[in-house]
Formats: C-alpha cells, sequence, structure tokens
C-alpha cells in the first residue's frame, strides 16, 4: 500500500468546542497518515486561539484580521500544504476512527478518483442527505426544494440532486460530494486549481466537483469511512442572516456559472426569480419564528 500523506484543512469561526473535539478525533485516527492539520481562523471572539496551541500544538493556525467567509481561507490552507491527499473538514465534523484512512485507501486503489466523500451521518445517527449529490440542474433542485424528492424518496425522476434512490451502504460515483469532509488527490488541485472564490461560501463544493469531473476525474462515495457532521455549528450560526443571504447566493451563482448558458433567458430569470422569492420567504420566516 503506498504510503501516502494527508494534510486535513479547517476553516473556523467561533467553534472552539466543536474545533478541540474535531482536533482529538483527527490526532486518534486509526493509522491515518496525517501529516499536517491546517486550522484558518476567522477572527473567532472564543477561545479558539488559545484552545488551539494549549490543546493541538502540532497544528498550524493561521489567523485572519477579519472573517472572510469560507471559500478565500480554505484556499489559504490549501496553499500551505503538502500532503498527497488534502482532507477539506469542517470544525462540527467528527471524524470516527478508520473515516480518514478508509478515503486514504480507497484513493489509493483507484487512481482515476479525484475526490472521495464519506458517509456523513446527523448527530442523532441519520444519513445526512448533502453528502453524496447529483446534478443541481433547475428540475432537480426544484424537486428538493418543493418536498417531491422527500415525498419519492426511490424514484429517481425526483431524487436527482440528493440521489436517495440509492443504497446508503453502497459506494458509488456520484457528481458531488460535501465540502464538510471531503478527500481531494493533489493532482486534482494541480490541475483544476483551487475552490472559485466567487463563492463566498456553500457550493463551492460543487463547484469544485463539477470542475474536476469536466477535468476527467471521477468523484465517489464511499460509506465505508463515516462521519458525524453537527451542521452549522463551525460558525455559519455566528452571522444568521449573512448565512442565509450567501446560502442562496451560492445556488444562483452555480446555476449562473454552470448552467445558466443551456436555457433560455425567459426561463433563467424565472428560476432566478424564484430563488430570490424563496430566500426572502426563508427570511420572513425565520423573523416570524424567532
Amino acid at each position: 500500500m503506498s504510503q501516502t500523506k494527508v494534510s486535513v484543512c479547517i476553516v473556523t469561526l467561533n467553534a472552539s468546542k466543536y474545533l478541540h473535539h474535531c482536533l482529538t478525533l483527527l490526532e486518534k485516527s486509526q493509522g491515518a497518515r496525517i501529516e499536517q492539520i491546517i486550522v484558518v481562523d476567522n477572527r473567532s471572539n472564543d477561545n479558539t486561539v488559545n484552545m488551539i496551541p494549549a490543546n493541538h500544538s502540532s497544528v498550524k493556525l493561521i489567523r485572519n484580521n477579519r472573517n472572510e467567509g469560507y471559500t478565500m481561507p480554505m484556499n489559504r490552507a490549501m496553499k500551505e500544504s503538502d500532503g498527497d491527499y488534502l482532507l477539506i473538514l469542517n470544525p462540527d465534523a467528527f471524524v470516527k476512527p478508520n473515516a480518514v484512512m478508509a478515503l486514504a485507501n480507497f484513493l489509493d486503489l483507484h487512481p482515476e478518483i479525484g475526490i472521495a466523500g464519506p458517509k456523513v451521518l446527523n448527530v442523532d445517527g441519520t444519513f445526512q442527505k448533502s453528502c453524496r449529490r447529483g446534478v443541481a440542474r433547475p428540475w432537480n433542485v426544484i424537486s428538493y426544494f418543493t418536498g417531491f424528492a422527500d415525498r419519492f424518496p426511490n424514484d429517481s425522476k425526483f431524487t436527482g440532486y440528493h440521489l436517495s434512490h440509492l443504497n446508503d451502504d453502497s459506494a458509488c460515483e456520484v457528481d458531488g460530494v460535501s465540502g464538510s469532509c471531503m478527500m481531494i488527490r493533489r493532482e486534482v488541485i494541480d490541475k483544476v486549481g483551487l475552490f472559485d472564490e466567487r463563492f463566498f461560501a456553500y457550493q463551492e463544493d460543487s463547484d469544485y466537483c463539477f470542475r474536476a469531473k469536466a477535468a476527467g476525474w471521477k468523484i465517489f462515495y464511499v460509506p465505508e469511512a463515516e462521519v458525524v457532521h453537527d451542521a452549522g455549528r463551525g460558525g455559519s450560526a455566528a452571522f444568521k442572516y449573512r448565512s442565509l443571504f450567501e446560502w442562496h447566493r451560492s445556488y444562483f451563482l452555480l446555476y449562473r456559472k454552470h448552467f445558466s448558458a443551456d436555457y433560455f433567458p425567459l426561463f433563467n430569470g424565472l428560476f432566478y426569480s424564484a430563488m430570490l422569492g424563496k430566500l426572502l420567504m426563508t427570511v420572513i420566516w425565520d423573523t416570524v419564528r424567532n
């Protein structure tokens, strides 16, 4: 078995407790071949910058002077890395003992695969659907947002985004995996480049997977590797309305970059309007509820 090395890249904001747990589990990973762990802190106002050197002295900490979102600091971490494989990880994602090794072994055995993602579980043990994705074309996104995918979870006509018609326990080729935990081969980065910094946060992982596939690499979902993701604890909750805006904006950017040229301008206008309407409804509902 090739002794490839893994660099772990993490971006964090006000998530000291979760990051501490995340790093502790990484350090206990079974034979993971982790060469380095790089954390970029987006000027947290909790005790993150003190917690890391006090408890995880081998971690390389990069401190930002301001909150730069996710994509830009992640690119900075990736530039600082020197592993053969890069594990992109959220601070609220907790690897199970063999997860990192399972992903690395899978890439070792399949040189044509450029990106591998694990089975991601919610804290309650349920499957986190976003860890395994199809192409975010309009019908797939509409089926997801309108609930048809949940109503017909075994019908591939409606499950093209989260692929819920597939077996959660079977490895398979997909169009995208979640940036909460994804392992990228160094050669992919050399050929494709870094994340697109037009995405402040969210969907930069989908965009990257599309670019990797266009460059000839395969992307696989690897359920042998398991990660628990306590979604929203890694920094996005610190600025709730900015996060809501950026989440919706990322879908707009992804569509405009990859799909808009395939549709008539009128359809694109209607689709953009629907995205804006959903954003406004989400903000109103959240404001009323709280």
